[in-house]
C-alpha cells in the first residue's frame, strides 16, 4: 500500500484529469474513484482475515504460547517447526505485502516512513526466526510476528474505511450528474442520447423525478427543483419560463424543457467539483509540519530502535530479548497517527463545507480564517436584498396607511420600474390586493397617473410636487429622506393623501450574522457605493462598528488597505464582481453566490447561497477545524512520547514489558483514536445548520 498521504494527493490529481471531461469523463471517474477505493479496503480485508485464520495454527505451534498454556508437549510432532515457518512465511509475505511494497516505494522516493518501519520491524522478526528454525541458536518470534500483522493489517482497513467515508464528497458530486438527457428534436420527436454529446442550444425535455443533466434556461413548463445537494437547502425551488435549472438538481412534479447554455467543464457542478477537488490538493501548512514532523520521527524510530538494541546487548541481555525491546520501538513509533492527523480532518472539513454550499478554493485561506478579526461587507446584495422595499407610509390625510399602499400598488403595478415594484411587493407582503385602472399614463421622470374608481391616482416624486408648487410634508417626510430612503408621494386628483418610503431592504439574516460574528469578537463593518445617509441608516439598523460610504468600485480595495493599516486581519465578503480587486487584497475574499466567473477566480471561498449568515459558518468551521488539527498532532506527538521510552524498556524494572503485537495495538488504537476525532468534526455541521432556516436540518 502506498503512503496514505501521498495518496491525497494524487487522489486529488486523478480528480482533475477525470473531471476535465465533463459528466461522461465525471461518470467514468466515479467508477474509477469508487473502485480503487472499494478495492483497497476489500484487499485489506481480505489479507486481515487470511491472516488471522494462520494466526490460530501459528499460536498453537509456538512454544512460548504452549508454555505460557500449559500445553508444552502436547502439541508436537516431528517437523513441527517448519510447518511453523511455512505458515508464517504465508503471512509474512501476504499478510505483510503491503507494508513490503510500502518499504521499496519509500525508499525509492527517499523518504522513509510508517512502511519503512512497519516493514523493518516485521523482516527483522520473520528473518530471524527462520534461521533459528535453520539452525541458529535463539528463540522465535513467529506468533508476535502474525499478531503484529494482524494488527497493522486490521488498523490499515479500519483507517481505509475512515478515509474513503470521509473523502466521498467527490463522488457524491459526481453521481448527480446523469449519463444520458432527453433531447428534443426539431420536429418535435425525444431521442435519448449521452450527456456528454449535449451541446448549447440544444433543448431536452426533463421529466418529474430525473435529474436535470446539465446548466439551462427553462423554455417550457414550470415545477419545482431539489437542489439540496448543490447548495444545503431543501426547500424545493420553484421555477418557471426564463429561470435557470442547475445540472444535478432533482425536478419535482412537472415536465419542463430546458434550452441548455453550458455543458461539461462550464457548468455549475463541474465548478463545484474542481473547487472541492482543488481544496483537498491544497497543501495545508499545518499538513506540511506533520508531514516533518513524521519524517522526523521516523528517523527517530529507527535511531532508538538500534540504541535500544546496543543498550540491552551492552548490559548483558540475550539478543532474543534485545531484538523484542528493538522490534516493539520501531512499531510502536510508526508516524501513522501523525501521519494521518491533518488529512482526515481536512477530508472531513471538505466534505462539510461542500455539502452545504461552502466551496473553499484555498485550504490556507481557509485556516488563516481562524486568525480573522473584522469583516468588511459590500451593502448591496450581501447584506441588503439589491432591491426596493418599502420601508414606511405616512399618511397625510383621511386614508389609512394600508388604503395608501393599495392605491399606489394598483397604480405600479402597471410599471416595470424597481421603485414601482418594490411598492407592489410592499402590498403582496402585507396581503393587499390590488384594483384595476385606467388610461395608465408614466409621467417621464416624475412618476405614473391612472384612473381608479373614478379618481384620478398620481404617484409622483418630490420634483413633480415642486414643479407643481405643492409644499413638501417635511415634519412628515424629513425623518425617511435623512435616512437615506427614497420617498415618493400619493395623490389622489390634486390632494396629497400620502408618502410612500422605500430603500434596499436589509436582509433578516444579516442581523442574525452581525450578532453572531460580534459575539465571536470580529468587527464589523460596511463598504458602499451609497450616499452617507444610506450607509449610516444599514450600519445603525445592524449595529455595524464601522462604515464607508460613496466608494467607487475601485476604490474598495483601498478601504481594505485601510482596515489592514489598524493592524487587523480583514475578510471582504462582496458579489465577486466589482468587488474582486478588493476579495483579492484581504486577508480572505468571500464571494457571495457561485457561478460567477470572476467570483470564482478572485475569492478563496465561495458561499453557494446570498446568506450572510454563511460567512460566520466559515469562520466557525475553520475554527473547529484547526482545533481538530491541533488536537491530532498533540495526540500522535504526545503518544509517541510516552511510548517509546515504554517500549525500549524503561519500565522493564517494575515489570512492565511490551511486547511487539501489544506495541503494534497500541499504535493502531492511537491511529483510530485520530480517525474517529477526525469524524468528530462532523458535529461542527449544526455550526451550519443553526445559521439556516429549519428546512436545512438534517443536511
Amino acid at each position: 500500500m502506498p503512503d496514505l498521504n501521498h495518496h491525497d494527493h494524487t487522489h486529488a490529481s486523478q480528480v482533475s484529469s477525470s473531471s476535465a471531461g465533463g459528466p461522461e469523463g465525471a461518470e467514468h471517474h466515479d467508477h474509477h474513484m469508487a473502485h480503487n477505493h472499494s478495492a483497497m479496503v476489500a484487499d485489506f480485508r481480505k489479507r486481515f482475515w487470511v491472516s488471522l485464520i494462520l494466526t490460530v495454527p501459528v499460536l498453537a505451534l509456538s512454544p512460548m504460547i504452549q508454555t505460557f498454556l500449559g500445553l508444552r508437549g502436547t502439541i508436537a510432532f516431528s517437523g513441527d517447526s517448519y510447518l511453523l515457518f511455512s505458515l508464517s512465511a504465508i503471512a509474512f509475505f501476504y499478510g505483510g505485502w503491503p507494508f513490503l511494497s510500502g518499504l521499496f516505494g519509500e525508499l525509492r522516493n527517499r523518504r522513509p516512513g510508517m512502511m519503512t518501519l512497519i516493514a523493518l520491524a516485521i523482516s527483522v522478526a520473520f528473518f530471524y526466526s527462520s534461521a533459528v528454525v535453520f539452525g541458529l541458536s535463539g528463540k522465535v518470534f513467529f506468533w508476535e510476528l502474525v499478531t503484529l500483522i494482524d494488527i497493522m493489517l486490521l488498523g490499515h482497513w479500519i483507517e481505509m474505511k475512515s478515509v474513503m467515508g470521509a473523502s466521498g464528497a467527490l463522488e457524491a458530486l459526481v453521481r448527480l450528474l446523469p449519463a444520458s438527457a432527453h433531447r428534443v428534436a426539431e420536429d418535435g420527436t425525444i431521442e435519448e442520447i449521452p450527456v456528454s454529446e449535449l451541446k448549447p442550444g440544444d433543448h431536452v425535455l426533463v421529466r418529474p423525478g430525473e435529474k436535470v443533466p446539465t446548466d439551462g434556461i427553462i423554455v417550457d413548463g414550470d415545477s419545482s427543483f431539489n437542489e439540496a445537494m448543490l447548495t444545503g437547502e431543501s426547500r424545493l425551488v420553484e421555477k418557471g419560463k426564463g429561470a435557470e435549472a442547475v445540472g444535478g438538481s432533482v425536478n419535482g412534479e412537472g415536465a419542463v424543457t430546458l434550452e441548455v447554455k453550458k455543458t461539461g467543464d462550464q457548468t455549475y457542478l463541474s465548478q463545484v467539483i474542481d473547487m472541492v477537488k482543488q481544496a483537498q490538493a491544497t497543501r495545508s501548512r499545518t499538513q506540511d509540519i506533520a508531514n516533518r514532523a513524521a519524517l522526523w520521527l521516523t528517523y527517530i524510530a529507527l535511531s532508538a530502535g538500534g540504541l535500544t538494541l546496543i543498550y540491552w546487548l551492552g548490559i548483558g541481555e540475550s539478543f532474543e530479548f534485545a531484538l523484542e525491546r528493538m522490534v516493539t520501538v520501531m512499531v510502536i513509533t510508526c508516524p501513522h497517527a501523525l501521519g494521518l492527523a491533518v488529512p482526515l480532518v481536512v477530508a472531513v472539513s471538505t466534505r462539510l463545507t461542500a455539502q452545504n454550499g461552502l466551496l473553499i478554493r484555498d485550504r490556507a485561506a481557509f485556516e488563516r480564517a481562524r486568525n480573522l478579526n473584522a469583516v468588511l461587507f459590500d451593502k448591496t446584495g450581501t447584506l441588503t436584498e439589491g432591491r426596493f422595499g418599502v420601508a414606511g407610509i405616512a399618511a397625510l390625510a383621511d386614508q389609512s396607511e394600508d388604503e395608501i399602499l393599495a392605491i399606489a400598488a394598483s397604480l405600479e403595478n402597471k410599471s416595470q420600474h424597481p421603485i414601482a415594484q418594490g411598492i407592489v411587493r410592499g402590498a403582496e407582503e402585507r396581503g393587499i390586493e390590488v384594483r384595476n385602472v385606467e388610461n395608465f399614463k408614466s409621467l417621464t421622470g416624475q412618476g405614473a397617473e391612472a384612473g381608479i374608481d373614478g379618481e384620478m391616482v398620481r404617484v409622483v416624486s418630490p420634483g413633480y410636487l415642486r414643479e407643481k408648487g405643492i409644499d413638501l410634508p417635511s415634519h412628515e417626510t424629513t425623518a425617511y429622506t435623512d435616512e437615506g430612503n427614497t420617498v415618493v408621494f400619493v395623490m389622489l386628483d390634486e390632494r396629497l393623501v400620502g408618502a410612500i418610503a422605500l430603500a434596499d431592504i436589509v436582509r433578516p439574516e444579516s442581523f442574525e450574522a452581525v450578532s453572531r460574528l460580534k459575539e465571536m469578537g470580529i468587527k464589523c463593518m460596511m463598504v458602499t457605493g451609497d450616499a452617507t445617509s444610506v450607509a449610516r441608516s444599514v450600519a445603525g439598523q445592524l449595529g455595524l462598528d464601522d462604515y464607508f460610504a460613496e466608494v467607487l468600485p475601485h476604490q474598495k480595495v483601498e478601504k481594505v488597505k485601510e482596515v489592514q493599516s489598524r493592524g487587523l486581519n480583514v475578510a471582504m465578503i462582496g458579489d465577486g464582481v466589482n468587488d474582486a480587486p478588493a476579495l483579492v487584497q484581504s486577508d480572505l475574499g468571500i464571494a457571495i453566490g457561485a457561478g460567477t466567473e470572476v467570483a470564482i477566480e478572485s475569492a478563496d471561498i465561495v458561499l453557494v447561497r446570498s446568506d450572510p449568515r454563511d460567512v460566520f459558518a466559515i469562520l466557525a468551521l475553520s475554527r473547529a477545524t484547526y482545533g481538530k488539527m491541533i488536537q491530532n498532532l498533540l495526540w500522535a506527538t504526545g503518544y509517541n512520547a510516552f511510548a517509546i521510552p515504554l517500549a525500549a524498556g524503561v519500565a522493564y524494572s517494575w515489570g512492565i514489558l511490551l511486547t511487539p503485537a501489544f506495541g503494534a495495538a497500541l499504535m493502531s488504537l492511537s491511529t483510530v483514536i485520530v480517525a474517529i476525532n477526525a469524524k468528530l468534526l462532523e458535529r461542527a455541521r449544526r455550526l451550519v445548520a443553526s445559521t439556516s432556516s429549519p428546512n436545512r436540518e438534517g443536511v
